[in-house]
């Protein structure tokens, strides 16, 4: 049974820095993307930032490009998120997300905007965390 586990949310003031990190077991990070996505209240889920651990390939959302950076640590299974420079606009409760067998890019795919959002639906997903991010 696949699980992910997200930790490292919280409240920072505008300009801050927050590392948000996703456990996954039951997972082989190897064989898929592995990424970040965010829904704030009342908009729709947002593609923030992906990894392909097979190529090394990174993916960003264009809101977060140069801001944010995705790494990966296969032997703990674990993908990190640095978040610099936020926003108040950053505020959201942050999705750790791996992609399905069927569709083991699909995570990347999205984030990157080639495919539409609904080809993450059959992602894995962890419980979310809250980012706060005040003025």
């Amino acid at each position: 049974r696949v699980q992910l586990v997200e930790s490292g949310g919280g409240s920072v003031q505008a300009g801050g820095s927050l590392r948000l990190s996703c456990a996954a077991s039951g997972y082989d990070a190897s064989s898929g993307c592995m990424g970040w996505f965010r829904q704030a209240p009342g908009k729709e889920r947002e593609g923030v930032a992906a990894i392909f651990a097979g190529s090394g390939s990174t993916y960003y959302g264009d809101s977060v490009k140069g801001r944010f950076t995705i790494s990966q640590d296969n032997a703990k299974n674990t993908v990190y998120l640095q978040m610099s420079s936020l926003k108040p606009e950053d505020t959201a409760i942050y999705y750790c997300a791996a992609a399905a067998t069927k569709r083991p890019l699909s995570v990347c795919t999205v984030v990157a905007g080639t495919d539409p959002p609904h080809h993450a639906d059959l992602s894995y997903w962890g419980q979310g965390t809250q980012v706060t991010v005040s003025s």
